[in-house]
C-alpha cells in the first residue's frame, strides 16, 4: 500500500519506519531527515533503537508530504505553514473555551436564580 492509493488503512499502534517508507512510496531516509526537520514528528523507539511511529505520526507525515511533494513548498515554507495552522487551531481552542465559559456562567446564574426562588 502506498500514499497514493485513495486512502491509508491505519489498524496498528505502531509501525516501523519501513511501513511508513512504503505508505509514502520514499526512501527510509526522508522518513529519518522529515523527522529531524519537524519537530511534530516525535516517534518513539524500542530497546533496540527502531523508530515506532504512531498513527498521528503518519497523520503528520501526510500533511508534510502534502506541502512538500504536492504542493511544492519548501521546507522552511512548510514549517510556516503547520506553525500558522497550529496557531489558528489554538487560537480556535481558545475561543471555544471561552463560549463554553459563557454558556456555564449563563446556566450557573440560572440555577441560582432558581435556587433562591425556591
Amino acid at each position: 500500500m502506498s500514499f497514493n492509493d485513495a486512502t491509508i488503512k491505519l489498524d496498528k499502534l505502531y509501525y516501523s519506519i519501513g511501513e511508513v517508507a512504503n505508505y509514502f512510496d520514499v526512501n527510509s531516509s526522508l522518513i529519518r531527515f522529515w523527522e529531524k526537520e519537524f519537530s511534530i514528528i516525535k516517534p518513539a523507539k524500542n530497546k533496540k533503537g527502531n523508530r515506532l511511529f504512531t498513527q498521528k505520526d503518519i497523520q503528520n507525515f501526510q500533511l508534510i508530504y502534502q506541502l512538500v511533494k504536492v504542493e511544492g513548498y519548501t521546507l522552511d515554507g512548510a514549517k510556516l505553514r503547520l506553525k500558522k495552522e497550529a496557531k489558528s487551531e489554538t487560537s480556535a481552542s481558545v475561543e471555544e473555551a471561552e463560549s463554553a465559559v459563557q454558556i456555564l456562567e449563563s446556566i450557573k446564574l440560572k440555577l441560582l436564580t432558581l435556587k433562591n426562588n425556591m
